[in-house]
């Protein structure tokens, strides 16, 4: 039955004076209690990000005016500096890996300072600074290290940019002395132009490239520095490190298939060793196809230089997925087998390495299952090391 309007209107009357009654008996905040507040807001931290640093007075220094470590091919013609591959090669390798060669991934410029801040200028080639799996800092970012009193490398700070062209502070309130540096640049960016600056009164000396033979990685996405956090991180980088010596990167997201079009130009490089990681981008029909030919182009070109084949990482969770763990295994045994046959056949100096443990056993070493973490880096820098450290014994 539908209520009168008398009725109603008494309702709402009621209603209206509870409400105000309660507002009316709510305890009002007492002295003490606003005095804690105020004490608390006095205390919070900042929520505004701190400010950048005011950029001092300068002196720049042109990374292209010495060179840097990482960048093959002697004085071949580029296109563009930072270039990983030669002018000439465009046209010859598929369009992907000549696009993909425009990354500055594995490249490392030296040089010594006693300035207590150490800042970048630097211009990226693409807009976009990072892809779904990677960080800003590692695929469009500056690494830096240093040498310490022991002559270990150890790491000092990281350019953060935020768009291409990034100018800035990398670390400052550096300790007094003369020191050893080394930036490592963009794995998933190209460099346009790179300079380092000191206060104008700071010591600096720039240092060429180191004339060791490099240790040369031919690979995959992982390879290229997916997923680092940093430029550094790597596990070229680190090994390039743990062994004191130059490496090359040849990576190649997604399109490193042991090409013959990108083994005319492996020939070119006067390496230390070969370190062939195509795998992950390779089915078990395609390694039988690819792996000996690659092997024999090397070896024709360099009848002494160590070639270590590397069998694919597997996914971190192929616990839970049969059937690629199954691809795995059908990759590893179509590798093992090439393997076998070029020993059968007389080809010395080869090496292999297992891909069981590369990222470990507990499935914390990848981003996505794929991509090695900074974790699943280190694990695949401590696989791999012995078996190089081997094969350039008395290199």
């Amino acid at each position: 039955m539908p209520l009168h309007l008398p009725r109603l209107a008494l309702l709402i009357s009621a209603l209206a004076c509870a409400s105000a009654s309660f507002a009316q008996t709510s305890t009002p905040p007492s002295a003490s209690d606003a005095t804690a507040a105020a004490a608390a807001a006095a205390v919070a931290p900042a929520t505004t990000a701190p400010a950048k640093p005011v950029e001092p007075p300068l002196s720049w220094h042109d990374v292209t005016t010495w060179g840097v470590e990482g960048r093959a091919f002697g004085e071949m013609e580029r296109k563009r500096w930072f270039d990983r591959l030669p002018a000439v090669a465009d046209g010859k390798v598929t369009p992907a890996v000549w696009g993909l060669s425009r990354d500055s991934a594995g490249m490392m410029v030296r040089f010594k300072t006693d300035a207590a801040v150490i800042w970048a200028d630097y211009t990226l080639l693409k807009e976009r600074l990072n892809g779904a799996n990677m960080t800003p800092i590692g695929a469009s970012g500056l690494d830096l290290y240093a040498r310490d009193d022991a002559g270990k490398w150890r790491w000092v700070g990281v350019a953060r940019p935020d768009k291409k062209v990034v100018r800035q502070e990398i670390i400052g309130g550096l300790k007094p002395g003369l020191r050893e540096y080394a930036a490592y640049l963009p794995l998933y960016n190209g460099v346009e132009s790179l300079s380092i600056g000191v206060p104008p009164a700071a010591k600096f000396e720039s240092l060429p490239p180191r004339t060791e033979k490099p240790i040369v990685f031919y690979g995959t996405s992982i390879t290229h520095g997916a997923s680092a956090s940093r430029p550094g991180m790597v596990h070229t980088a680190i090994l390039g490190r743990r062994f004191d010596r130059p490496v090359i990167n040849l990576g190649f997201s997604g399109n490193g298939r042991m090409d013959a079009a990108v083994g005319e130009l492996l020939v070119k490089i006067d390496a230390a060793v070969f370190i062939i990681d195509c795998l992950p981008n390779m089915g078990a029909t395609l390694v039988r196809e690819r792996t000996i030919p690659l092997v024999n182009q090397l070896r024709a070109a360099h009848p002494n230089t160590p070639i270590i084949l590397v069998e694919d990482r597997r996914y971190t969770n192929v616990w839970i997925q049969p059937k690629r763990d199954q691809g795995h295994t059908e990759n590893h045994a179509a590798l093992r087998e090439s393997f076998e046959k070029l020993k059968a056949d007389g080809v010395k100096g080869l090496s292999y390495i297992p891909g069981d443990d590369l990222l470990g056993a507990d499935g914390e070493g990848a981003t996505d299952g794929s991509h090695p973490n900074d974790l699943g880096f280190v694990r695949q820098a401590d696989v791999m090391e012995p078996i190089i450290r081997a094969a350039l014994a008395g290199r």
